[in-house]
């Protein structure tokens, strides 16, 4: 039976930076980040890079104590206007943490800007978080923006067909256009690339002056209001991880 059990914590084990991020910590890189500085510590020592940890160590950052989560949940929330996607800006003035009031710790996949609102999902599975902000993994997200000018049939073909951004001297991706009306258009992205919609504007000669994602993935906003959040159900949450090619434990 002992030997047993040895296996079994062996198979558990996985890299420091992904056991915090699977803890709901951190991103992996920010992991890494924690783990040079020194405020990560295993069993009393020092945490080092690359090392293999379990749910039989003792891990605290900055003397906090983490651990795996024990039930993996998923939420939907409506991110308002003014409130800011961050974890570290102690001056930001109302942050997704002073809204979203879960009684396990959660944290967000994908960000949207403070001037943005819409559809965020949350989750203490910090492997799921990472899947579904993978640019490789092609997930969409859908959006309705809101610009300064008319949105015409040229306008539509030149974002739709991957506009290039000098400042990050990168080509988007196709991506998929539809207008809704004279100045607003609905909008289906592949790529997180930062500040992408408003970029990709601003190099064809637009300027965004509102911008909702109302889906990511197969979640979608829905009836939820500013500042609403909701838990997904089984069948949402496992077609999630199913869609990332991960299996819910």
């Amino acid at each position: 039976m002992e030997d047993r059990r040895g296996r079994d914590n062996n198979k558990e084990k996985m890299r420091l930076n992904k056991y915090l991020a699977h803890c709901g910590v951190c991103s992996r890189r920010d992991a890494d980040r924690l783990i040079e500085q020194g405020r990560v510590t295993v069993n009393g020592a020092p945490g080092e890079p690359g090392m293999q940890v379990g749910v039989e160590d003792e891990v605290m950052v900055s003397g906090r104590h983490v651990q795996a989560p024990q039930e993996k949940v998923v939420l939907a929330f409506y991110k308002p206007l003014g409130v800011v996607c961050t974890e570290r800006d102690v001056h930001a003035e109302t942050t997704v943490a002073d809204v979203v009031k879960y009684p396990v710790r959660v944290t967000y996949a994908g960000r949207l800007d403070k001037d943005s609102e819409g559809l965020l999902l949350l989750s203490n599975d910090g492997d799921l978080i990472q899947a579904m902000m993978k640019g490789s993994g092609g997930h969409e997200k859908e959006y309705l923006v809101k610009v300064d000018k008319e949105v015409t049939p040229e306008f539509i073909q030149k974002m739709s067909g991957g506009v290039y951004l000098e400042d990050l001297d990168i080509t988007t991706r196709e991506c998929r256009l539809e207008r809704v009306s004279m100045f607003i258009f609905r909008m289906v992205l592949t790529q997180g690339v930062n500040r992408q919609i408003k970029r990709m504007c601003r190099a064809c000669g637009y300027r965004v002056r509102a911008l909702k994602r109302v889906r990511v993935m197969h979640v979608e906003l829905g009836d939820l209001r500013p500042g609403e959040y909701c838990r997904l159900g089984r069948q949402d949450v496992e077609r999630l991880y199913r869609d990332c090619g991960l299996k819910r434990s």
